[in-house]
């Protein structure tokens, strides 16, 4: 392994960052238990709340019960990143070429820094001064070579020799390789099962045994626990034309105005990267201000960046200028801001979005832009985009996100006992369809609290419309079977395959059915 592979780094850590930024924000006191939660899921939690029992990913219920006098913050990425800007500023006060990796984490070159203030100890001595005095934020530094390696070190507060990142590594827990944001609980269960329980045992395993048996993001995941980089940077200088550059007449000076820019910046760079075919880890911001200041700041990212993640980031640095204090705020509004690719690795690492590559990029990047004008226009909820999300009956799993939101599922990982299983249907009706289904001699076919249908359907009418001969039929099957005064009646489904002679084909229904005496059906669902 070459430093050319992995460069050596500092990464300065603020542990439990989104419970200090939560805290800060709402004047809760410093020692008390605390958590963050998102989905009711706790995703980040103070030193007093683990003592308690609390850990990460687990039910707000569970961790109240555990910690009942828990303190409780709702996630806010865009809290974070703000609260953390004067952190950063502070680091930059002593290094050149502060990262920030995400908001608790800044990552700076050793090289240049340590040779300036007599060495690598006394660079993070420094550094750990500045932040206390200037930021008033307690924090952890570590060394080594490359940014997972560093920032390991780091929640130990260790310095790794030159050379020494996969021995450094080689004994923690498989575990570590999901780390916030990272996303890999899938793949650390997976090795663990197969009876991985270290960094160094993953790594001993050959490169290709791993590209053979694993996907792609378990390739990657190797190359960190070998105490390589994730991914070699693609080695050409970036075209220029892949900067963005945002000039404004009026100057920039309320958040509101940079949450829209910011999406409109985000779109324009994403498309620009697509159409040569690569991807950015790197990202420079760079403000220009009425009065001449200049302000930078670079975001490194362990995922190459999508038109979302860099959105975010124009957002989040946007509102840690404009938010910060009367010393480190800008003197005056922004009238120009640029985006730069630092690094940049090539498209495959990304899974790129439909459109945005080869000719349809540019209409891609015109709909886009038209879409976030439309929500300018008439508000957030004037453009709506579908999201499959967990639910019992198909139109409780299609949520409508609007454009730009992030689209992350909430209840996808739930169980939903009886929910309908797969395939889904490919038309969900927008509004209640009732529907008729007589048996023979015409009679209502009703569904009984053990789940039997009252008579064997011969025909169906749909909202009116003629009626039709049932070919087959399934089910029913019980998704609501509890009956109680006061609560919903209990459901069913049936499913139907209908005889269409006038259209010369057949139709496929989902169909519920309430339980009781008076039963109403509705259709859920229509099959291709």
């Amino acid at each position: 392994m070459s430093v050319h592979d992995a460069p050596r780094l500092l990464v300065l850590w603020c542990p439990d960052w989104p419970v200090v930024a939560a805290g800060a924000a709402a004047g809760t006191p410093l020692l008390a238990p605390a958590a963050v939660f998102s989905a009711n899921r706790v995703v980040a939690c103070s030193a007093a709340a683990r003592r308690s029992g609390v850990g990460r990913g687990m039910r707000r219920r569970d961790a109240q019960s555990r910690c009942p006098g828990l303190v409780v913050h709702q996630h806010d990425p865009d809290r974070d990143a703000r609260v953390f800007e004067p952190v950063a500023a502070a680091v930059e006060q002593h290094a050149v070429g502060v990262e920030v990796v995400r908001p608790g984490v800044v990552a700076v070159p050793v090289g240049g820094a340590a040779g300036y203030f007599g060495g690598e100890e006394a660079l993070a001595e420094r550094l750990l001064d500045e932040v206390s005095a200037n930021a008033g934020v307690e924090c952890q530094v570590g060394i080594a070579d490359g940014l997972f390696a560093a920032t390991l070190a780091a929640r130990r507060a260790v310095f790794v020799v030159p050379g020494g990142s996969a021995r450094f590594l080689a004994p923690l827990p498989i575990t570590e390789l999901d780390q916030p944001g990272d996303d890999r609980g899938e793949l650390v269960g997976l090795l663990t099962r197969l009876g991985l329980r270290t960094l160094g045992a993953f790594a001993a395993i050959a490169e290709r045994d791993v590209a053979g048996r694993f996907g792609r993001d378990a390739i990657l995941a190797h190359r960190l626990a070998r105490g390589l980089s994730q991914r070699p940077p693609l080695r050409r200088a970036p075209p220029p034309e892949l900067e963005v550059i945002q000039e404004f007449e009026t100057p920039l000076e309320r958040i509101d105005e940079a949450v829209f820019i910011a999406k409109t910046l985000g779109e324009r760079f994403f498309a620009g990267l697509a159409r040569h075919g690569m991807a950015c880890t790197r990202l420079a911001i760079v403000a220009v201000t009425e009065s001449g200041e200049e302000r930078l700041r670079v975001w490194r990212c362990a995922e190459p960046l999508t038109a979302r993640a860099t959105a975010d980031r124009v957002r989040w640095q946007c509102e840690g200028w404009l938010t910060a204090t009367a010393g480190d705020r800008p003197s005056s509004g922004i009238i120009r801001l640029r985006l730069v690719p630092e690094e940049l690795v090539g498209g495959e690492a990304l899974q790129l979005q439909l459109g945005a590559m080869g000719r349809d990029a540019d209409a891609a990047e015109r709909a886009g832009r038209a879409m976030v004008r439309i929500q300018g226009l008439l508000g957030p909820e004037a453009v709506l985009t579908p999201l499959l999300d967990g639910g019992r009956s198909p139109a409780e799993r299609v949520r409508l996100i609007p454009w730009g939101d992030p689209r992350a599922t909430v209840t996808a990982d739930a169980p939903w006992p009886g929910r309908l299983p797969a395939p889904s249907p490919a038309t969900v009706p927008r509004r209640t369809v009732p529907a008729a289904v007589l048996g023979a001699g015409g009679r209502e076919v009703g569904c009984t609290m053990r789940g039997e249908l009252t008579d064997l359907p011969v025909a169906i009418a749909v909202e009116g419309a003629p009626v039709l001969l049932v070919i087959s039929w399934a089910g029913p099957w019980l998704h609501r079977p509890t009956v109680q005064a006061g609560n919903p009646p209990g459901a069913a489904r049936v499913q139907v395959v209908l005889a269409d002679s006038a259209a010369d084909r057949t139709r496929a229904l989902i169909l519920a059915v309430t339980i009781g005496q008076n039963p109403q059906w509705t259709v859920e669902g229509i099959y291709d």
